[in-house]
């Protein structure tokens, strides 16, 4: 693992002193795409069987989680109990089609409060946890511990098509640790058998090492010997855990799901922790208050100021702004 790193860092090397040499402006700008593909390296490859009995996921999360741990400044139990809701709302995002929106709420009852995720089809993600401060200790094997911390409560799911007519689908929370709360929901509400595996791996100083998961569901017509085949080797798998530290942890993962059976790779694609907040939105929100309140932000607090909940940006809005939003009302 080292080794593998220390001649990415070389080759990685390499290429920015290219970048900064080089003469040719597009052999440059072929460098900078190239160093920008790297940074946002998440995907999600999506399969299926050769047989057409089963579809599995796998993602690598690493580069979503930890792009939330750094907005949202959240501890080791919130950092994993966030990065499985933010791959779970992935997972879901990804069965749908559209300019389809999934919405993800863990409405636990514990310490570490509510978890709300929001997906799309176009492989973005953003979330946040209300408590992000919330820091339990690992248990002795290093693992950290997020079922307790989440609590008892609903795993609710919210699907928004852009018809205006959201559809909601809620199952009771089973364990809170989140991978298990998203089988349950998919076999229940969704009525799909499916085994799913999520976890956030962090490093000695709490920080996000390594975030993916796997999801695989039974298709119309599999018969039930393949069934209990595949069953059996869910069953036989590695944890999850141990499968994410592999060097590549997405083949490893499609080793374990699928042993010698063949399948079929039918797509591969990108996926980010994205908000889609901007100033224009938050003034619209802004648009809804009183007239009366306007006018209190305008002479009392010389202006007002917006953090979004989901990836903590800030937006100022000075007395100018407020004073075009009370003519308007005017």
């Amino acid at each position: 693992m080292l080794a593998s790193s220390a001649f990415y860092f070389i080759i990685l090397f390499l290429i920015l002193k290219f970048f900064l040499t080089s003469k040719n402006k597009r052999s440059r700008a072929l460098v900078f795409l190239f160093c920008v593909k790297i940074k946002g390296m998440d995907k999600i490859i999506k399969t299926i069987s050769e047989n057409g009995s089963f579809r599995a996921y796998v993602l690598d999360s690493t580069e979503t989680v930890r792009t939330a741990q750094e907005k949202h400044q959240t501890q080791a139990s919130s950092t994993v109990a966030l990065g499985r809701t933010l791959i779970a709302s992935q997972i879901l995002a990804a069965n749908e089609k559209g300019q389809t929106k999934i919405t993800v709420k863990v409405l636990g009852t514990s310490s570490l409060g509510a978890i709300i995720t929001v997906a799309d089809t176009e492989g973005n993600v953003k979330g946040y946890v209300q408590n992000p401060g919330v820091d339990i200790k690992k248990t002795a094997t290093g693992e950290v511990l997020v079922g307790p911390f989440v609590g008892q409560g609903e795993f609710l799911v919210i699907t928004d098509y852009g018809t205006g007519n959201p559809y909601n689908s809620m199952t009771p929370l089973i364990s809170g640790e989140i991978g298990e709360d998203l089988a349950f929901y998919l076999t229940e509400s969704q009525q799909t058998p499916s085994a799913v595996g999520l976890n956030v791996l962090l490093d000695e100083n709490d920080k996000v090492k390594v975030a993916g998961g796997f999801l695989v569901q039974v298709l119309p017509g599999a018969k039930e010997a393949e069934i209990a085949r595949f069953e059996k080797r869910i069953q036989e798998m590695p944890a999850i855990s141990k499968l994410l530290e592999s060097d590549n942890h997405i083949e490893a993962l499609l080793a374990a799901i699928y042993g010698d059976e063949p399948y079929k790779r039918l797509s591969e694609e990108e996926i980010r922790f994205q908000c889609d907040c901007s100033k224009e939105r938050f003034m619209n929100a802004l648009a809804t208050l009183p007239k009366a309140d306007l006018e209190e932000m305008r002479d009392q607090d010389q202006g007002a100021e917006i953090v979004c909940q989901f990836c903590q940006t800030a937006y100022h809005f000075d007395q100018n702004d407020l004073e075009e939003l009370i003519r308007d009302k005017s």
